[in-house]
């Protein structure tokens, strides 16, 4: 028995200790798994190939729609305003220097903690296809997370996830609260636009749209790539408020794909 012991005691110092080399095995291993669940080529798009991409998933997804049904789900290239010039990976961490760099373009509103003085009109809109975009954020940072560093006493970087907070909390929330950014998906934006006579969420002041496409699911789908988040999204884009600012040469509201 003794020595069965003094057996298993040899077994047990004689593991591995972790070395500087597993170390940065699973660090490389993390940064694989980082850069699976990020589509590279979204980066690389110009405005005319993401207005073609957009149409042609509406045409995949809407099959039940009519020509002309499909004609007024349109996005216009105009609207969308080239960033295949950002040479960084579109991870969440990196999503405030993008903002603030595009933010200088076509003279939309340059200093991003500021919020409009009306309650419930941001200046930037966030959509994601999900409330938590986990897979693809290093450190476990979320979308939400990163945005805070713009968030200040007199503006609010405001969560409006469906599955977090009820239409009618959020409501009152956006209709009393200065918000410089509102991230959330597509149909609740599309709720709190729409919510009955109170139109909680205003885009009188909104300079810019900024759609999460580049992160992809662990079965490679991404906001573009699921009927339930698509249809919403392209829905949403084209609301009437919208496709009429897309045109407004003296305050137009910009789409940029992140």
């Amino acid at each position: 028995m003794k020595r069965k012991r003094e057996d298993e005691v040899g077994k047990t110092s004689a593991r591995p200790r972790p070395t500087q080399h597993s170390k940065n095995g699973r660090r490389e291993l993390e940064s694989k798994k980082l850069a699976e669940s990020i589509n590279l080529t979204i980066g690389k798009m110009n405005s005319r190939l993401l207005a073609d991409l957009i149409a042609q998933r509406t045409r995949n997804f809407g099959q039940d729609l009519s020509l002309v049904e499909l004609q007024d789900l349109h996005v216009p290239e105009s609207a969308i305003l080239d960033t295949s010039e950002w040479d960084q990976e579109r991870l969440a961490q990196n999503l405030p220097e993008f903002l603030v760099h595009f933010a200088q373009d076509g003279g939309m509103s340059p200093d991003l903690s500021l919020a409009p003085k009306m309650p419930g009109s941001p200046h930037t809109v966030v959509i994601t296809s999900a409330a938590l975009r986990a897979a693809e954020l290093s450190r476990k940072l979320t979308v939400i997370r990163v945005l805070r560093r713009f968030q200040t006493e007199d503006a609010t970087v405001a969560k409006l996830f469906a599955k977090h907070i009820k239409l009618k909390d959020a409501t009152v929330f956006v209709q009393k609260t200065r918000i410089n950014i509102g991230i959330g998906t597509p149909s609740r934006m599309i709720d709190l636009l729409t919510e009955r006579q109170f139109k909680a969420l205003k885009i009188d002041d909104l300079d810019r749209v900024i759609i999460d496409c580049s992160f992809v699911d662990q079965k490679k789908r991404s906001i573009f790539d699921m009927k339930e988040t698509q249809r919403p999204l392209i829905q949403l884009l084209n609301r009437h408020e919208l496709k009429a600012r897309y045109a407004d040469i003296a305050s137009p509201v910009k789409l940029l794909f992140y």
